[in-house]
């Protein structure tokens, strides 16, 4: 079943590398109304992740990688030094207020995970509210989902994953004695929501099986889990549902999403009889959300609105988008990403010419607004967390390639900004170092932003290895923000680029409309063509050029891999999505059918032809491929370690060439590989090792 040749030394007779290995194929019949299809590897799909045969393949493939990249090991080390040296492991988050306390997160040296605080205002006193590094000793794998504090400030409800899966456990402590009051429901999503009474929680719980969102439950602390009351379920498939409160802590709020289609519910914390209004019913083709302020609500919306509008509508009038009326109007070049709402100010988070900037309008006189200003020609700025309504102050981040986050303080009224905390980046000199812009064009006329990074006196004259970054899928915008590990390539001459393609939302709403259902396949020739683009350019040889990609962006990789291999040099391919077809065809799997507005439903035949024709497992064929490493997590919720697993051992019977073909199962981890910080730094450093041993060859 499984070929694993394992060479034994003696002596002086140098070692024999190893085979890789060989998963045995066996017959196996995807059915679908449009044709069946031969999967020879459906076998290695196991559901309780237990089966012998599958846990030997995936170790065996453990094992062949890590065989080969012994051979590069002191590399490895060495990029590892490099890139945690760049991390302040004595760090700490820039505190904001609420209430009574200001709250922080902090990192002490050696430490893998953080420490949540807050300080008495008046008091100066500090408490440690919890320490996430005491709950992972034991634990291969440990993620605190989301932590909240009730409104009287004496209760903490957060969010426990152990196995990597994102089904969380939710725990309550009382902040005044440090005791654990409730930790008996599990299975739930990561969102909560407190009522005013302050011993009340809302949570979700998934299904088991597709791992959904579908019950939202209201619990009384210290209740039975089977005591809870069930206040809403969603009986639609195609929606992602979460709970919170609104920003200003008077609502509770139940929120439905689909690529399509928006729904809010809403209900006052402090009446939980009084039950949830929706705000709007859905529609397909309606997209919207929300946030409370002083009787009324705010809304961002496409209605009408490709781009995206502000409207408000009074908290007594809920139920008809027809009483909603107009802010800010919509604009056919901007998008408008976020917004935040004060007592006396409005802050919309915009995307301009792909850029992410922030706009600051006055309630008192809505024709006038003010831009912040930024510093460098690609940049992102993004909100920091503002709790407090009652203020003038909007804290926000400035970044770019080559700028560690700023977090700055703005005076919504005086226009001052004063800078609040410079991340500090051990042994780096941003002086050394240019961030460019360029545009690539494509073969149906339209142009990619491509944002780069370089060290400075760097010359276009084709020589340089090239490291191209993309995402491209669900309107998801890769930003162009600081990323310290990369200055590792970019030291040793490399140029990285992130290219901007459609399937994002750089460039607006269309430019999402564009890369998705039946005109994905603009996602993937965008990434060649920005490739071609830099070569042309001189910003890389040709034989030097590498692509990275993970979930999504792991099934563009995929893609590239069978539609140009030619081009690259290796590509990194990180918990990919590369099995479309099969897994869009199976509603057991989760997240399918959240997905099908995103891809499309194989089960319609336009949608499953056109799948077909690109979905890289099944278009793997006989030819060269570039280098590749392939990683997943064995537990991973979003992309099924099976996926690249069938994926890997297809190739190896398909591809003719003798470049390495690797893969890595994290096997005590999910969608986001290993969960503390230096874990995953070194997974990275592992990628690089990869990369820079191939260029060396």
């Amino acid at each position: 079943m499984l070929a694993l040749l394992l060479s034994a030394c003696s002596g002086e007779t140098p070692p024999q590398k190893s085979s890789a290995p060989v998963a045995e194929q066996r017959a196996y019949v995807v059915a679908s109304p449009h044709g069946d299809r031969e999967d020879p590897y459906y076998w290695l799909r196991d559901d309780a992740r237990a089966a012998p045969e599958v846990i030997a393949y995936l170790e065996a493939e453990n094992a062949y990688y890590d065989e080969y990249r012994a051979e590069y090991s002191e590399l490895t080390q060495t990029l590892e030094q490099e890139i945690i040296g760049r991390i302040k492991q004595d760090d700490s988050s820039v505190p904001y207020i609420k209430g009574d306390y200001s709250y922080a997160v902090k990192y002490e040296e050696g430490n893998e995970y953080p420490i949540y605080t807050r300080t008495h205002l008046e008091t100066g006193d500090e408490q440690i509210m919890l320490d996430v590094n005491l709950l992972a000793e034991g634990e291969s794998f440990m993620q605190v989902g989301n932590l909240q504090v009730s409104p009287n400030q004496q209760l903490m409800a957060y969010m426990v994953d152990n196995t990597g899966r994102r089904q969380y456990q939710l725990h309550v402590r009382d902040l005044t004695t440090g005791e654990t009051v409730d930790s008996g429901m599990a299975g739930l999503s990561a969102s909560i929501a407190w009522a005013q009474d302050n011993e009340t929680l809302f949570v979700i719980e998934n299904d088991p099986q597709t791992l959904l969102s579908t019950r939202v439950l209201k619990h009384k602390i210290g209740n039975s889990p089977d005591a809870a009351e069930l206040v809403y379920e969603e009986q639609d498939n195609t929606f992602y549902m979460w709970v919170n409160n609104s920003t200003d802590g008077e609502y509770i709020m139940i929120n439905l999403d689909a690529t399509l289609s928006d729904e809010v519910h809403v209900m006052d914390g402090s009446d939980l009889d009084a039950g949830f209004q929706v705000i709007a019913p859905r529609e397909r083709n309606l997209k919207y959300g929300a946030d409370h302020l002083d009787g009324r609500w705010i809304i961002r919306t496409d209605l009408n609105a490709p781009n995206y509008q502000i409207m408000q509508v009074a908290a007594d009038q809920l139920g008809d988008k027809a009483n909603w009326q107009p802010l800010v109007e919509h604009s056919s070049s901007v998008f408008i990403q976020d917004f935040t709402v004060f007592e006396s100010h409005l802050a919309l988070n915009e995307r301009n010419d792909g850029l992410r900037q922030i706009r600051v309008i006055g309630w008192d006189d809505m024709d006038n607004s003010t831009t912040i200003a930024a510093d460098e020609p690609v940049y992102a700025m993004y909100f920091e967390r503002n709790p407090e309504q009652d203020t003038d102050t909007l804290r926000y981040t400035y970044t770019s390639l080559k700028t560690p986050a700023i977090v700055y303080a703005y005076d919504m009224k005086s226009g001052v900004r004063t800078v609040l905390k410079e991340t500090e980046v051990p042994n780096y000199d941003a002086s050394k170092y240019e961030t460019a812009r360029t545009w690539a064009p494509t073969a149906d006329g339209v142009k990619v932003p491509v944002s780069l990074l370089y060290k400075k006196g760097f010359k276009p004259d084709g020589s340089a290895p090239l490291y191209q970054y993309a995402y491209g899928s669900y309107g998801s915008t890769s930003e162009p923000s600081f990323r310290s590990p990369v200055f590792s390539l970019v030291d040793r001459g490399f140029v990285y680029a992130i290219a901007h393609i459609r399937g994002g939302q750089e460039m607006g709403r269309d430019w999402y409309e564009s890369g998705k259902l039946l005109n994905k396949k603009n996602t993937f020739t965008d990434y060649i063509a920005v490739t071609d683009h830099l070569v042309a350019e001189g910003y890389a040889h040709p034989d030097k050029v590498f692509g990275m990609g993970g979930s999504a962006g792991g099934l563009l990789m995929g893609a590239v891999a069978n539609m140009a291999p030619e081009k690259y040099k290796g590509l990194m391919v990180h918990v990919p999505f590369v099995d479309v077809v099969t897994t869009m065809l199976d509603e057991s799997i989760p997240l399918t059918t959240n997905e099908f507005d995103e891809w499309g439903n194989p089960k319609e035949k336009a949608y499953y032809d056109y799948m077909l024709s690109y979905s890289p497992y099944d278009q793997v064929s006989a030819q060269d491929y570039p280098a590749l490493l392939v990683t997943t997590g064995l537990h991973d919720s979003q992309v099924q370690y099976f996926e690249p697993a069938k994926w890997v051992a297809k190739l190896r019977a398909h591809k003719t060439d003798a470049n390495p073909l690797m893969m890595k199962t994290n096997m005590s981890a999910g969608h986001g590989g290993s969960s503390g910080r230096f874990s995953r730094l070194k997974e990275t450093a592992e990628e690089y090792a990869f990369v820079l041993n191939l260029l060396e060859e």
